[in-house]
């Protein structure tokens, strides 16, 4: 028997994007190379333009997050 899938995560909307990197005290070149993203595709998040996957949201505020 297979197990049930959880809940679909929900993508973080722009301003929680934008808080997080403000928070870490990156420009959006910084945050962006911190997940191996480019600057168009992190300004795309912010602007509303594209939605960010929920694993690579979570992926920045732990690397953010944790000591170096």
């Amino acid at each position: 028997m297979r197990a049930k899938p959880g809940p679909k995560p929900i993508p973080p909307v722009p301003e929680s994007i934008r808080a997080a990197r403000a928070a870490a005290g990156h420009t959006q070149t910084q945050a962006a190379r911190v997940i191996y993203s480019t600057l168009r595709t992190w300004q795309k998040w912010e602007g509303g333009e594209r939605r960010m996957h929920p694993a690579l949201f979570e992926l920045y505020v732990l690397k953010v997050s944790s000591p170096s």
